[in-house]
C-alpha cells in the first residue's frame, strides 16, 4: 500500500482512485462496508482511503482525554490488509479545518486526489462548521466530475455501529462486544518498553508497552493473544495481561503488561499486537505480594482456561 500524506505528495499513477472518506478509527465492521462499497462502484481502478491525522476531534479538543481506539501504524496495516492499495492522508490543521465544504470537495478531493469515485457513511460530515453533509458530497460530485455512494449504516444488535459503541464496551470491560463490532478482537500495539522488570521478580515476566494516547479499556486482568509482529521471536502467543496504573506499587501511568505463556526470550524493542479476548476480573491493590503472586497464578489458570474454549 502506497501512503500519500497530503494533495502535494500525489502522483499521477494515484489519481483516478475509488475511496472510502472517513476517520475510520478502529477499523470496524461499518467502515469495512463503506470500502466495500468504494471497491464495487469502480472495481478496475485502484481501491483507496482517504483519512486525517490526527483525528478532527484531537485538533479541536486537544485537551481531551485518549479517545482513539487505533494509531496511524495500526490503522494504515489493517487498512492494507483489507486490499487498499492507496491511504491517501491528510494531515488535519487550521488550514484543512478552514475549507468550506466546496473548498474541499474541489481543492483536495477533485484537483488534488484526482479521486474518480468517493464513498461515505450516511452522517458523515465535512467542511468548515461540519457544514457539509453526504448530500453535499454527492452534489458537488456531480459539479466536479467524481461519483458518490452514500452508505446506510450497519446495525448492531441494540445500536449503530460505530466507534462510539466500541469504545463505550471496551470502557465497561466488554471486549467480546467490542470484537463483535470491530470483526475482530481490539488490539493494543506498541513497542515492548524497558520497565521496572518487577514481575520476572515474581515469576511472572511481561512485555510492558505503553499506550501512547489510545483509549484505555477497562483496567483489569484479560485473557490475550499476541502477535509479535517482528524480530527472532515473531509468532503467536496466548497469554495474560494487567492493564492498569498498578495501584499497589503507585504508579500513576497506565500501561499494558503482558505475560506470553510458555515463552522464553527477550522482546525488548519488538512491536507486539495484544488482543485484548476477555476481561478476568477489575484492576486490584492487594496488601502483601504473595497475595498478589497467589492471585496472578489464579489469573494465568483462568485466562489459559478461556483461551482453550476458543474456536479453533
Amino acid at each position: 500500500m502506497r501512503i500519500i500524506r497530503g494533495v502535494e505528495a500525489t502522483l499521477p499513477e494515484d489519481r483516478g482512485a475509488t475511496a472510502a472518506l472517513g476517520n475510520f478509527d478502529g477499523v470496524h465492521l461499518g467502515h469495512r462496508h463503506v470500502i466495500d462499497v468504494a471497491r464495487a462502484a469502480q472495481p478496475e481502478a485502484p481501491l483507496a482511503v482517504v483519512t486525517f491525522d490526527p483525528h478532527p476531534r484531537r485538533f479541536f479538543n486537544p485537551d481531551a482525554p485518549p479517545f482513539q481506539l487505533t494509531d496511524a501504524e495500526t490503522k494504515a496495516r489493517r487498512l492494507e490488509k483489507m486490499g487498499v492499495e492507496r491511504l491517501f492522508l491528510l494531515g488535519f490543521d487550521a488550514a484543512l479545518a478552514a475549507l468550506t465544504p466546496a473548498a474541499f470537495c474541489e481543492d483536495v478531493l477533485a484537483r488534488g486526489f484526482g479521486l474518480a469515485h468517493v464513498a461515505v457513511g450516511a452522517d458523515f460530515c465535512f467542511g468548515k462548521g461540519r457544514a457539509g453533509t453526504a448530500e453535499t458530497l454527492r452534489e458537488q460530485g456531480a459539479r466536479l466530475g467524481f461519483g458518490v455512494s452514500v452508505v446506510d449504516l450497519l446495525a448492531g444488535e441494540t445500536e449503530p455501529m460505530s466507534s462510539s459503541a466500541i469504545r463505550a464496551a471496551l470502557a465497561d470491560g466488554r471486549p467480546e462486544d467490542a470484537a463483535r463490532m470491530l470483526g475482530h478482537w481490539h488490539r493494543i500495539e506498541g513497542p515492548v518498553l524497558h520497565g521496572d522488570k518487577r514481575g520476572r521478580t515474581l515469576g511472572y515476566p511481561t512485555a510492558n508497552m505503553a499506550l501512547a494516547g489510545l483509549m484505555p479499556p477497562r483496567f483489569g486482568v484479560y485473557a490475550v493473544r499476541v502477535d509479535v509482529l517482528d524480530g527472532p521471536h515473531a509468532g503467536v502467543y496466548d497469554g495474560v495481561a494487567s492493564l492498569g496504573v498498578r495501584p499497589m506499587f503507585g504508579v500513576n501511568e497506565p500501561n499494558l503488561e503482558t505475560c506470553l505463556f510458555d515463552f522464553a526470550g527477550d522482546l525488548y524493542g519488538a512491536r507486539l499486537s495484544v488482543a485484548l479476548v476477555s476481561f478476568i476480573r477489575p484492576e486490584l491493590a492487594f496488601e502483601t505480594v504473595e497475595a498478589l503472586v497467589g492471585r496472578m497464578a489464579q489469573d494465568s489458570a483462568e485466562a489459559r482456561r478461556r483461551l482453550a474454549a476458543l474456536p479453533a
